[in-house]
């Protein structure tokens, strides 16, 4: 069975659409999250070497997911639409990477996104989802997050998406996975 990239209902220009368009998105994430995390399952279990992998919400199941993940991240040239678009918004001249995450890739981050969350959400009881809406220039407006980390949230796709850049660059590997699992697990608040 071929792995099916995920289809958001939204155009996800999260700073563009309306309150009520995002609260659409927040809800339409909530009930994909189990259905994508069967996809993945069936996706990783395809692997060789990857068949006995169980969704088990264990933070040691992050790490054969995190090397899994690794063998699977892929890029494609940009477009030069894409290009410019990019140095359009800078507000510093920087330089533009000629690749970006093929579609695969973005919609198997943003499934390990829910996974990861899910683990998150099954260790820490004091954690809860949230939509932070009240800035627009916030860097996680409009998208799922966890609270209960003091005074930062954590957007568990965003955090995947920025771990699959640093695959792609040799920076990161397998292990980062379970390594933000670790790093996120130091900051969780818990209530006494």
């Amino acid at each position: 069975m071929p792995y099916t990239t995920i289809q958001p209902p939204f155009a996800l220009n999260l700073r563009e659409m309306p309150k009520a368009e995002l609260k659409r998105y927040f809800q339409w994430f909530m009930d994909v999250l189990p259905q994508r995390v069967n996809e993945l399952t069936a996706a990783v279990k395809q692997m060789p070497g990857f068949e006995a992998w169980e969704p088990d919400y264990t933070p040691a199941s992050l790490d054969m997911l995190g090397h899994w993940f690794a063998a699977q991240v892929e890029t494609r040239n940009r477009t030069q639409e894409e290009f410019q678009k990019i140095q359009n918004r800078q507000v510093f001249p920087m330089g533009v990477p000629n690749e970006e995450l093929t579609n695969r890739t973005f919609s198997l981050a943003m499934d390990i996104g829910m996974y990861l969350s899910q683990v998150l959400l099954k260790t820490y009881s004091s954690l809860k989802w949230e939509q932070p809406l009240g800035n627009k220039r916030f860097v996680d407006y409009g998208q799922p997050s966890l609270a209960g980390f003091g005074r930062v949230s954590l957007n568990p796709v965003g955090i995947v998406v920025t771990f699959a850049y640093g695959l792609t660059s040799k920076k990161r590997t397998g292990e980062g996975l379970r390594e933000i699992f670790d790093i996120w697990s130091k900051m969780v608040q818990t209530t006494t």
